[in-house]
């Protein structure tokens, strides 16, 4: 296996606060207490230490829960739960959605990049342990219902869940009917490792569980040894633990929702986005009615929920009556999981990052202290065949991260015969250079003429561009095989338009490459790079 490497930063819709925050830090030091590295997360293992309600008691019960929801688990991640009761330890914490056949393939990225900085940070004395939050209580199950995959062909196909979801109901515990296993062993079939990956999804879907079970029973095999530890926050044991950091988020409303709205602000003002749109009106608080998860609005000093109007003491007695039913959102879940973890460091991706760019004032006021923001590793991966395209056609992986048709188009360009490209070439240089001849000499005389001149000088550069793009489709035409790699290249890199970690499930990557993927990726990992790898398989 080798790797080439190049800034996350380039990669396509990467926002301006992920990339500062990885690459040019002073910009954001104001949004985040630390930069993103290890030894800041060191730091805040320190900080955890110092945090005095951390205490026994709480890790004591902590511990018994986590114990309670991963019975059966293998012996890596037993200790972790018993290293997580004892003074000292500190969490590195991830976590995604609970997506369909294990979700997109970063989610194991996601994990694999905890347990390799839990390992660096107990190598540099600060014990830690990785643990791995499951988001069973989002509601929004269009992001969880489906799955990409692909087969022998290397095309993308869409796998979609039969459930019985009720409107807006938490997706964790929503059955999965039918998780489309008989479409992924037909897409899958002629992959030489299919057979396993697919126990391995039929073991965890085929007796119909709810999207957080059937994640779960995946990721518990496919990271069996490595130690995390997978956390389900709708648990009554552990609700009852986070209550207190709930508590003070209602007491504390219309203060929290104050600086929220400052923050909001100062980040535009810096030219960032809020990855949450916050209003005065916002509330941090979900309710759960029966099974679905209902937004409440401040108005008036009271909570709303449609027409339903919840006093401050409404809200919490409900906690005291039942926690479960009080639910943080996007901004209050993060505190609310690093009040229960001692959490040293958090590794995310470009969405969390910007969670905590605004959840940082919540943090301030309600928790005193705050993780390290750790990036995600991120990679691409290719196969031989992937590898001799690239090769062939002169491209590289960040040449194939653009739309299908710019990408045909530069398979196009190599295919000209070299004395005709080099031909186009000289000759538009030529033009070129007698154009700015021109040019210099009608700014000495009337600058007027020279500001005219610029106008026909851009339409004949655009001339000249599109003679060599019908040259190289011309070319092309005349190849039908280089349609053909241009399309395995986009549906291998850039498939359907997002990045191959976005899109395609774990599952496939497996089925092609067995199960020591998951052990090749590991190694791959760099605690703390902010890189995007190229895997070669």
């Amino acid at each position: 296996m080798s790797e080439l490497s190049f800034r996350q930063a380039d990669l396509p819709g990467i926002r301006p606060l992920y990339a500062d925050l990885l690459f040019n830090f002073e910009c954001v030091r104001r949004f985040y207490p630390r930069p993103p590295s290890l030894d800041a997360a060191c730091a805040a293992a320190d900080a955890v230490a110092d945090d005095v309600r951390m205490d026994g008691r709480h890790r004591q019960r902590l511990a018994d829960e986590l114990g309670r929801q991963n019975e059966g688990v293998d012996g890596a991640t037993l200790e972790s739960i018993d290293r997580l009761s004892r003074p000292g330890t500190v969490a590195v914490v991830t976590g995604q959605q609970v997506g369909l056949l294990g979700g997109p393939a970063f989610t194991l990225y996601k994990a694999l990049t905890a347990v390799r900085c839990a390992r660096e940070l107990s190598h540099r004395g600060r014990p830690a342990v990785p643990v791995f939050w499951l988001a069973t209580e989002d509601h929004d199950l269009a992001e969880v219902n489906h799955a990409w995959v692909f087969g022998p062909d290397g095309s993308p196909r869409r796998i979609d869940a039969v459930t019985d979801a009720e409107p807006a109901a938490a997706v964790g515990g929503i059955r999965v009917a039918d998780a489309g296993l008989d479409l992924l062993q037909a897409v899958c079939d002629g992959l030489p490792y299919a057979p396993g990956a697919l126990a391995l999804a039929r073991q965890a879907y085929g007796q119909g569980p709810g999207f957080g079970a059937g994640f779960r029973a995946l990721y518990r095999e496919i990271l069996s040894g490595t130690g995390i530890v997978l956390v389900c926050p709708m648990s009554a044991g552990l609700r009852e633990l986070c209550a207190p950091v709930v508590r003070r988020a209602i007491e504390l409303a219309p203060e929290l929702s104050a600086a929220l709205l400052r923050r909001g602000a100062r980040l535009q003002g810096a030219g960032y986005h809020q990855q949450v749109r916050f209003q005065e009106s916002t509330s941090l608080i979900f309710l759960f009615e029966g099974s679905e998860r209902v937004a409440l609005k401040r108005r008036n000093g009271f909570f709303w929920a449609r027409s339903q109007a919840y006093s401050r003491e409404d809200l919490l007695a409900r906690l005291d009556r039942a926690p479960l039913e009080v639910s943080p959102n996007a901004l209050l879940r993060p505190v609310m999981q690093d009040f229960l973890l001692p959490t040293a460091a958090l590794v995310a991706g470009p969405s969390e990052a910007a969670y905590y760019a605004q959840s940082a004032v919540l943090y301030e006021r309600l928790l005193g202290r705050m993780p390290t923001v750790l990036p995600r590793a991120s990679f691409t991966v290719l196969d031989a065949a992937a590898r001799k395209l690239l090769r062939r056609y002169r491209l590289s992986v960040a040449d194939c991260l653009v739309p299908r048709n710019q990408l045909l188009s530069s398979v196009a360009t190599t295919l000209v015969p070299a004395p005709l490209s080099e031909s186009l070439s000289a000759r538009r240089a030529e033009v070129l250079a007698a154009l700015q001849g021109i040019d210099s000499a009608l700014v000495g005389f009337d600058p007027t003429l020279a500001a005219s001149f610029e106008v026909s000088r851009n339409k004949i550069e655009y001339q000249l561009d599109k003679v060599a793009a019908k040259v190289s489709r011309e070319a092309l035409r005349r190849t039908d095989a280089a349609r053909r790699h241009a399309a395995v290249l986009a549906d291998t890199v850039y498939p359907n338009g997002s990045m191959q970690e976005r899109l395609y499930s774990v599952l496939p990557f497996l089925a092609k490459f067995g199960p020591s993927f998951v052990s090749r990726v590991e190694r791959a990992v760099e605690p703390g790079s902010s890189d995007h790898t190229v895997l070669e398989f």
